[in-house]
């Protein structure tokens, strides 16, 4: 195939970097949307089981966590794509800017109506840390790693965008040292970091320093970072980019909710995809690769049973974990194996659709589970031929207001994030030279 001349951002300025000419977007993009179907529909129905099938909930939920399926699916599809994002654009500054239009503007709105969901008591209160320490919390979820500084999220799968922000961090990272091809070597920190993951105390950085004063200080941390990243020399972008690195490894590592074993098992699972891409696109060749990328499940795995959840829970409930998160993450694995096998191949139009408009119907699917269970407090109440129509009118209810939200919400922002991308990187170029 032939190649392609590209420019990318360099510390002193331009550098003319070769490029392989990849597979058609639209093949690649339709075999991604269709794993993001299937990941949205587990998570989805992960949250119907509470109010519509408390059978499974207790039959089946102990031996699968149908939730943390999804999400690492979601979590491998990110580290396939968000790196690839970057390096085609081979501009920070364009990468950031089409991710906060991606994620920001959906993301205010579930934001908002969650709130005043909370406010209203539509099926709960609003969590007391929200209420009580509005500002610290609204800076905390503003930041998008909440769940890095032991604020509860006001809607209950923003958790997962923490994960994707710390991604994102330590990607920029990555891209502003130069260090591309170190792709396996993060991976083996990562695993490595899972392995000692256990033994860090969860939340100790707010336990020792006070809650507000970490989010303020991670707070901080970040904008000077992003900004000396996105508007200094050489010099500067690179202590920009040692801070959010740095700020992305201690929060993963000392200050997670659910334990640093289990956050680095999922940083680990992203830069897989990261490695899983570079397989495909012929960027990495060397077998070992391979091994360590098939390492990364078997230590996640590992590290559940070893470590277990950590939070005082009883035998069984920790034996209920193990078994739950090894099973979701193998069979997330095996999920996304397929998926590349099948990358080629027609897929099931309603997946592929769903997959599309996944980001709304994640975040908008748990505002609507929320009003359901205003009006089914009991399901022992509804017969299960009932409780299966609920389910069916929930998804068609979500997945239409979905598909308003993609196509109101969603594509403008999108639009507009890529002409202020380009005029940034524009700017940026004519600056450089």
């Amino acid at each position: 195939m032939p190649n392609n001349l590209a420019v990318r951002e360099g510390g002193g300025g331009l550098q003319a970097v070769v490029q392989t000419q990849v597979p058609s977007p639209t093949r690649r993009q339709t075999w991604l949307d269709a794993l993001r179907g299937v990941a949205v529909l587990a998570v989805l129905f992960e949250h119907l089981l509470d109010p519509l099938f408390p059978e499974i909930r207790a039959n089946i939920s102990p031996w699968f966590d149908f939730g943390q399926y999804g999400v690492m699916v979601f979590f491998l599809v990110s580290g396939y794509v968000v790196p690839a994002s970057l390096e085609r654009r081979g501009s920070v500054a364009g990468f950031w800017i089409s991710r906060l239009f991606r994620l920001y503007p959906l993301w205010i709105v579930a934001a908002i109506i969650g709130t005043v969901f909370g406010l209203v008591q539509v099926y709960s209160a609003l969590p007391s840390q929200l209420s009580d320490h509005p500002v610290a919390s609204g800076i905390a979820h503003l930041t998008m790693l909440q769940d890095f500084l032991q604020v509860v999220s006001v809607v209950n799968v923003f958790w997962t965008l923490s994960y994707e922000m710390a991604f994102y961090l330590l990607v920029t990272a990555i891209f502003v040292f130069g260090h591309r091809g170190s792709t396996t070597g993060t991976l083996t920190f990562a695993m490595a970091g899972v392995l000692v993951g256990g033994v860090l105390p969860a939340g100790a950085l707010s336990r020792g320093l006070g809650g507000d004063l970490v989010v303020l200080i991670a707070t901080v941390v970040l904008m000077m970072g992003l900004a000396a990243i996105l508007g200094g020399g050489h010099r500067v972008r690179l202590c920009g980019a040692a801070a959010v690195a740095v700020l992305a490894v201690v929060l993963l590592g000392v200050n997670s909710r659910i334990g640093a074993w289990q956050s680095l098992a999922i940083v680990s699972t992203m830069f897989a995809g990261t490695a899983l891409y570079r397989l495909d696109h012929g960027q990495l060749h060397r077998r070992v690769t391979r091994w360590v990328i098939g390492l990364v499940p078997v230590v996640s795995i590992a590290a559940a049973i070893w470590f277990g959840p950590g939070w005082g829970m009883s035998d069984e409930q920790a034996l209920a974990f193990r078994w739950s998160w090894s099973a979701a993450v193998a069979a997330a694995w095996l999920t996304f194996v397929i998926g590349r096998l099948l990358r080629s191949s027609a897929l099931p139009r309603f997946l592929v659709r769903v997959g599309l408009i996944s980001y709304s119907v994640y975040l908008l699917h748990p505002l609507a589970v929320q009003a359901m269970r205003r009006l089914i407090p009991d399901a022992a109440q509804v017969s299960l031929p009932g409780r299966i129509t609920w389910s069916v009118a929930l998804l068609t209810i979500v997945v239409a207001c979905a598909t308003l939200s993609y196509r109101f919400i969603e594509q403008p922002a999108q639009e507009l994030g890529r002409r202020v991308a380009r005029s940034a990187t524009r700017n940026r170029r004519e600056t450089t030279v």
